[in-house]
Formats: structure tokens, C-alpha cells, sequence
């Protein structure tokens, strides 16, 4: 098939699921469970945000199996899930529990993420996912796959997509509310951990952790403070730094609202970085050609302190204290008519610019009671897919996100060159050296 044709094909298929799905209430996956029958979890990766996705799980149903690389974790789960079986090794879990669950939840290092949901759904089970979804643009892509494939309900993490201020905001931008919008500028308070500095020193193993199993696909380096269970997000090999922490909240509003997939280019100026750690603040611009619901647009990402300009939100801005301050956080959607800005992380408070009905009534998918996990568990029992399947929306918007660190990638001195990006076949055609970070090779027994 023709090139041009190939890419007219791929732009209709994701424009058509990304438009459409939220607004619709989405397709219904195959029913594995009546609705009064009990969801059987398997929950891998159970501290940090890993104790709040299981306890979402043992609200909603019965978790049977738990996994996590640290046995002293494992210790304390007796009394959260009492009769449920301990596992440190994913695969252990899943080749003997295979029977066993109906579900997954995967809550790990972002380095873990794909090679557990893509075992898990290729089993056939449901799996709902941690943001920023995938360590890499290609394992976003092949789950998207796998689950289409095996017909299974799907859900990224990023819960602010369950909101009604989230989804009527987005629902605005696309009535034309702001009129034809031509930039969108988001930033983060990110990273709060340390970040473009050197390795730490190598240390023993605590007698709890298993090591190998914590590091999976990634290359083997020795233990160090800094790594296990928090700061691992600065790490190129583990991590996807500030960007990959946040943006799939901080962009999920605009990415909803004006369908930001599938950017033809990147290119990032940074703090400079050592290609271990990801560097203390980077400024990405993405650009987007026209689709059939926008014109073209660029996206400002802002992290490690950088923000948007004050002049271009102060009309938006409280004074405090006689000044205005920029939030630590935020979204701003720039249109012609005039600008939308949410003040936080989560997309689902906002305010706009005088002239503008904020109460306008549009039309969206109402959300759910229970927030996206609920929605998540709906779908397994035969309800709509989530919003944030893997598929149609969380698959795409992490490809957006994760494409940013290419461009941060490539500006190891500051000044990074332009990364030109072709999205049907997940290249960066003028920079071939970094495709080893689209696809990552891994160790052996960790392919996806």
C-alpha cells in the first residue's frame, strides 16, 4: 500500500476512536462476569500507589493473589487480603494463578508495567494499569493491541479522566467554546525527587528486596539508595522522569478535548543530562498537523520550574497578597475567542476568560459513581469500555506523552534538535540513534 495511503488509513482509524468513544459511552468488551458476580484480582505491585489501586480492588471484589518484589511488603498484606497467595515474581503468579483471576492491576516501576499487562491480557485477563501506562512508545502501542485483540476491559491510572469537570471541559473546547484553539501550555511541579545527578553509590541488597526481579528487562546495575521504592522515576531505564509522572493527569483535559495524537514533531531544550538520570527541567514543544476536527497546533510541556508565561494567563490568574502567581501545576487551552486554564493536576476545575460560558451546556459521557476504577470493573462485567482503555485513549495519550522524551533524549547539552516523528510506524525519522528508546531491548524472559 502506498505510503500516503497507509497514513490516511492510520489518521481516520485513531481519530475516529479518539473523537468519537468518549462522547458515545465507547463499546462494550465481550461479558466475562455477570454483573452480582464477585471480580477475582490479581494485584502486582502493592505499596505506594500500588496500596490504594489494591484496596480499590478488595473494595470491588476478591483479591486472590498479590505480588511485589520486596517480601517485607508482602508481610503486611496478610492483614489487607487475608487468604490471598503471595508471589515476588509476576510470572510465577500469573502461570499458576492463571485459573485463579478474572483481573489484574499492575502498580509497578513504569519499567515493569507492559511486560506484566501484556502476560496478563495475552492470558486473557482484564488489567487495569498505573500511568504513565508504558516505559516505552512501542510497549504503549502493543498493549493497546493485545487488548483490542483479546477483547478485554482496560484502564490507565490517570483517574481525573472519571471526572465530570474534566469531561465537560473537554466537551466545551470541542463545541468550539474558545473557538479555533492554537496553543495549549501545561507544566508540573515535577519532579519531587532527585533528578539529573549521578548514580548512587552501590550498596547490599536489603535482605527483603529481590533485586534482579526489581530491576526485570532493564540492564543490570548494582544496588543503591535512590532507587527502590520512590526515586526510581529519574532513571532512564526504570522511570519516564517529571513528564512520564504527570502529564498523563496535566494533558489528559486538552488531550480529550482536541484529540492530541499522533504529533508529526518534537523538540526539547533542557538542563542538560547525563542519558542515566532525566535532566532537573526540560521545555518540550510538540506540533500537531490538522485533523478532521482542528486545525494544526503546537503543545508547550513545562517541568523541573519552568511555567507558561504570566503575561499570557495573568487575565486568568486571583491576585494574592497584591501579586499573581503562576500555580505549580496547570493547564492552559489558548483559542481564538478566548482561553481556558485548570489550576491543577487533574484537569476537572477551571476557569475562562470573560465572554465565555462556563456553565454552556455540551454533551459528554456522564461519569461514573466510584471514579474510573469503578468505570473499569462496569466494563469487566459487560458495561462500556472506560473512558481510558488502552486502546483508544490511554495507549494513544501515553504514545503523546512518552514521544516527549525523545526530544529530551536528544538534548543531552541543552538545545535539542527537532525530533521529526512518523506515528504509524513509531520512528524518529531523522534521528535513528533513538529507536533503541522507542523499543528497548530487555533481558532475557521479559519480552512483550
Amino acid at each position: 500500500m502506498p505510503q500516503k495511503s497507509n497514513r490516511r488509513r492510520f489518521l481516520q482509524t485513531t481519530a475516529v476512536a479518539g473523537i468519537g468513544f468518549w462522547v458515545a459511552g465507547g463499546v462494550r468488551v465481550a461479558q466475562s462476569k455477570s454483573p452480582n458476580e464477585r471480580v477475582r484480582f490479581a494485584c502486582i505491585g502493592i505499596s505506594g500507589k500500588g496500596q490504594s489501586d489494591s484496596a480499590d480492588a478488595a473494595g470491588r471484589g476478591d483479591v486472590v493473589a498479590v505480588c511485589d518484589v520486596d517480601k517485607g511488603t508482602l508481610a503486611r498484606a496478610d492483614a489487607a487480603f487475608p487468604g490471598a497467595k503471595k508471589f515476588t515474581d509476576f510470572r510465577k503468579l500469573l502461570d499458576e494463578m492463571r485459573d485463579q483471576i478474572d483481573a489484574v492491576t499492575v502498580s509497578t516501576p513504569d519499567h515493569i508495567h507492559a511486560q506484566a499487562a501484556v502476560k496478563a491480557m495475552k492470558m486473557g485477563k482484564h488489567c487495569f494499569c498505573q500511568k504513565p501506562l508504558a516505559h516505552a512508545i512501542f510497549e504503549a502501542r502493543r498493549m493497546g493491541e493485545v487488548a483490542r485483540e483479546m477483547k478485554l476491559a482496560t484502564q490507565m491510572g490517570n483517574q481525573g479522566t472519571a471526572e465530570t469537570g474534566l469531561r465537560k471541559a473537554a466537551a466545551m473546547i470541542k463545541a468550539g467554546a474558545l473557538g479555533t484553539v492554537t496553543e495549549v501550555h501545561v507544566w508540573t511541579n515535577r519532579p519531587i525527587w532527585p533528578q539529573g545527578g549521578p548514580r548512587p553509590k552501590s550498596k547490599p541488597v536489603p535482605k527483603s528486596l529481590d533485586w534482579e526481579l526489581w530491576l526485570g528487562p532493564a540492564p543490570y546495575r548494582p544496588y543503591g539508595d535512590g532507587y527502590h521504592p520512590f526515586s526510581w522515576r529519574g532513571y532512564w531505564d526504570f522511570g519516564t522522569g517529571a513528564l512520564g509522572d504527570m502529564a498523563c493527569h496535566t494533558v489528559n483535559m486538552p488531550f480529550m478535548g482536541l484529540d492530541l495524537r499522533n504529533p508529526t514533531s518534537v523538540q526539547a531544550e533542557t538542563s542538560g543530562h547525563n542519558k542515566d538520570t532525566y535532566p532537573s527541567w526540560s521545555k518540550i514543544t510538540f506540533e500537531f498537523p490538522a485533523n478532521d476536527h482542528r486545525p494544526a497546533l503546537k503543545f508547550f510541556w513545562y517541568d523541573g520550574g519552568k511555567k507558561v508565561s504570566l503575561e499570557l494567563i495573568e487575565d486568568l490568574l486571583e491576585s494574592r497578597n497584591g501579586k499573581k502567581q503562576i500555580p505549580g501545576s496547570g493547564a492552559l487551552v489558548v483559542g481564538e475567542k478566548g482561553k481556558l486554564f485548570s489550576p491543577d493536576d487533574y484537569g476537572s476545575q477551571y476557569t475562562v476568560t470573560k465572554g465565555i460560558d462556563h456553565d454552556m451546556k455540551v454533551d459528554f459521557r456522564p461519569s461514573p459513581q466510584g471514579g474510573h476504577f469503578q468505570e473499569w470493573v462496569d466494563a469487566i462485567k459487560g458495561g462500556p469500555q472506560s473512558v481510558s482503555n488502552f486502546p483508544d485513549y490511554a495507549g494513544p495519550l501515553a504514545e503523546t506523552i512518552l514521544l516527549g522524551n525523545l526530544a529530551v533524549a536528544a538534548a543531552p547539552n541543552g538545545q535539542g534538535e527537532k525530533v521529526e516523528w512518523d506515528p504509524i510506524n513509531l520512528k524518529p525519522k531523522n534521528l535513528p540513534e533513538l529507536e533503541a528508546i522507542v523499543r528497548p531491548p530487555y533481558r532475557d524472559g521479559y519480552g512483550v
